[in-house]
């Protein structure tokens, strides 16, 4: 997978990749709370257009509104991330700690293979996070169990595992 530089938002980051798995089962990775939560946080997501839900993780909660649910080939959805009560952390030495408000588009194509080919857009992200995953290259394996699998080491992880 890899970041692209098109005529997007400059606090967005975008990623492309083509998977060998169908849409129907990236889908699944991306929309059924147990397949998200083990490759990204805990969750209560309900891919249906105005449904709320929640990202649990250790220091607060990430707050998400569906705003655009097509199965197989389209989410997009609100990230409203903010720090739990009493979390004081210095925005400029931990910017992923300061509340952030953001917009995640997950767009799904089927290949000629029969694969998928995969669009991420994080608007509203780079802002934030651009030290941590600035020109780096990131892969995403729907086969979280392969130990070969190669990740960059200063990208964030994201392993689909789906059924």
């Amino acid at each position: 997978m890899t970041a692209q530089h098109s005529n997007m938002a400059a606090d967005s980051i975008e990623f492309e990749c083509e998977l060998p798995d169908p849409p129907e089962k990236v889908w699944r990775a991306l929309t059924a709370p147990d397949l998200l939560a083990a490759w990204m946080m805990p969750n209560d997501i309900k891919p249906e257009i105005g449904s709320r839900f929640a990202f649990a993780k250790a220091d607060g909660q990430i707050e998400c509104e569906i705003l655009d649910a097509e199965p197989e080939r389209l989410l997009r959805y609100s990230w409203r991330e903010r720090p739990a009560p009493g979390n004081t952390a210095d925005p400029l030495t931990s910017p992923l700690d300061s509340p952030m408000d953001s917009i995640v588009t997950f767009t799904l194509d089927r290949t000629v293979s029969g694969g998928t080919h995969l669009h991420i857009i994080h608007d509203g992200f780079a802002r934030v996070a651009t030290p941590a995953v600035a020109g780096a290259g990131c892969r995403l394996s729907l086969n979280a169990h392969n130990p070969r699998q190669t990740i960059a080491a200063n990208t964030p992880r994201l392993v689909l595992r789906a059924a």
